[in-house]
């Protein structure tokens, strides 16, 4: 059996819970971050996967998730970067805050985990003859922006760039991708107005559920010639 290691940051819920489980059962060993105790964590738990409490909205919580996956892992076949926070622009979070937050989250965790691992990604492609990789969960608005989650395009934005860095400097022992979706399935507390509003958004009108983000993360884990590029996954959304 498969028991190759993959990390996926922020994996408690949605579309990283549903690729985690996923991985699993192919026989991978999942190692997963989560900031908050959730339900996903308990059934990732039960299921074998060494969850890792990390906040990245702080430096110090990057630093302990990066030393103790290091301490426990020498390989590592891939790093999905799934964690993310969602703000809008409000009275709530002054606009320095704001931005800080974002970009703490999306960029500045991906880039330091990035940094901190690739010797154990380096291992694991030359043990294997074959690539590791790292996978950027994105967002479709990188192409269109956003007038009400500024903050949160721009860091998303960042974190595509650093895509495109990360495959020229990791080449060839790593390929790094993005993923790029945009709304996969709905929480229970949304209504039918936003609903119906969300859908309309799409060319193809339809709501794909979190599979469709695990087929696109896996076609890029199967993929041999797949690097620096973006799968957007948005129904068209883009040229609505």
């Amino acid at each position: 059996m498969n028991k190759d290691t993959i990390i996926i940051t922020g994996a408690a819920q949605r579309l990283g819970l549903e690729t985690a489980k996923h991985l699993i059962e192919q026989g991978y060993h999942l190692v997963i971050s989560y900031r908050r105790d959730k339900p996903g964590v308990e059934q990732l738990n039960a299921l074998g996967a060494d969850c890792i409490q990390a906040d990245f909205a702080n430096t110090q919580g990057i630093q302990n998730f990066i030393a103790t996956v290091k301490a426990r892992y020498s390989q590592i076949r891939a790093i999905i970067h799934n964690a993310s926070d969602w703000h809008p622009e409000n009275q709530k979070l002054a606009p320095d805050i704001l931005m800080n937050n974002m970009m703490q989250v999306h960029v500045h965790a991906p880039y330091q985990i990035n940094l901190a691992l690739q010797d154990a990604l380096f291992s694991y492609a030359d043990a294997k003859q074959t690539c590791a990789d790292i996978i950027h969960l994105t967002d479709y608005i990188v192409e269109t922006g956003s007038s009400k989650h500024i903050a949160y395009a721009a860091s998303k934005a960042a974190l595509a760039n650093l895509t495109l860095s990360f495959a020229k400097k990791l080449a060839p022992k790593v390929k790094v991708n993005s993923v790029a979706p945009s709304l996969m399935s709905f929480n229970e507390w949304d209504d039918d107005a936003y609903r119906q509003k969300t859908i309309n958004k799409s060319l193809l009108g339809v709501v794909p559920g979190e599979i469709e983000g695990v087929e696109a993360l896996q076609y890029v884990l199967n993929s041999r010639y797949l690097n620096g590029r973006t799968i957007s996954i948005d129904g068209g959304r883009h040229i609505r």
